[in-house]
């Protein structure tokens, strides 16, 4: 049984999630009674995967991002601060996105809109989730200084193609933490970015989380930026969770055989591999 202190540190618990998309009288769970939690105060929990896993699905769904029935459903319970995100009008559910729980998607220059200046979208975020702020401009120069951009109040009017990969990132992250959220979501957050600039953005994220106490969800299906960065590990596969625990006894001592394929495409100096490690459905599941 949990007592007081236990209760107060979670931010977040998942019980029994499954979610289901639904077409042409076909239905498709993609993720199957899934059950994981995250505490407050900056812990770090790292979601891997292959791609079609469910990591992202996973992760849309503790805000309703996903469509609505009949296109998808959701069920099982997601507690967000002790409140069941899945029963919440859509006002409140509103306050929770932003506020509560923030994503950085992949690809920014996706999801950036061309069209406006960089300092434009991050004070629309202000102006909806902040109306205490009056002076919205300087806010959004705070955020961009506190993300590592250079020259602040001019990059406050670039337009996104006049930055670079890494630079447009810090952007998006600055736009998720206009809010000052609780728990962020990122999202392959290294994605199409080079070896140098991933470090770069880890680095940034290892630092916002010290310095605001937020706690970060990482979806990934790499694992060699798991370590030093995450405190626990949730493998998914197929939909299901097949393996989780601390970073460390997780990587040192895997137990599943898909945890261990995937430690096993980590490059490591000195060590010639002649095909990469494969694996089957029926492996995996075992």
């Amino acid at each position: 049984m949990l007592n007081v202190c236990e209760l107060m540190s979670e931010l977040l618990k998942v019980s029994d999630l499954r979610i289901a998309f639904h077409s042409r009288g076909e239905s498709n769970e993609v993720v199957h009674g899934i059950d994981f939690s995250i505490d407050a105060g900056g812990k770090t929990v790292a979601i891997l995967g292959e791609s079609g896993s469910g990591k992202s699905v996973t992760c849309m769904s503790l805000t309703r991002l996903l469509p609505e029935a009949p296109t998808c459903t959701v069920s099982g319970e997601i507690l967000f601060e002790g409140k069941n995100v899945l029963e919440m009008d859509r006002e409140t559910i509103r306050g929770v996105r932003g506020n509560g729980i923030a994503y950085i998607f992949q690809e920014a220059s996706a999801s950036l809109n061309p069209v406006f200046t960089v300092g434009h979208q991050i004070a629309e975020a202000v102006k909806l989730h902040r109306a205490d702020i009056t002076n919205v401009k300087g806010r959004v120069v705070e955020l961009l200084e506190l993300v590592g951009i250079r020259d602040a109040a001019q990059r406050y009017k670039a337009y996104p193609h006049e930055m670079s990969g890494g630079m447009q990132q810090r952007v998006m992250i600055a736009m998720a933490l206009a809010c000052e959220p609780k728990l962020l979501v990122a999202d392959e957050p290294t994605t199409a970015l080079d070896v140098t600039i991933q470090a770069q953005i880890m680095d940034l994220l290892r630092e916002l989380r010290a310095k605001l106490g937020m706690s970060i969800v990482l979806i990934t299906h790499n694992f060699g930026i798991v370590k030093g960065f995450a405190d626990e590990v949730i493998v998914m596969f197929r939909g299901e969770i097949v393996e989780q625990g601390p970073v460390d006894e997780v990587l040192n001592n895997p137990q599943h055989p898909y945890t261990k394929a995937l430690i096993a495409c980590i490059p490591k100096l000195g060590a010639k591999q002649h095909r990469l490690t494969t694996i089957d459905k029926e492996m995996a599941l075992d």
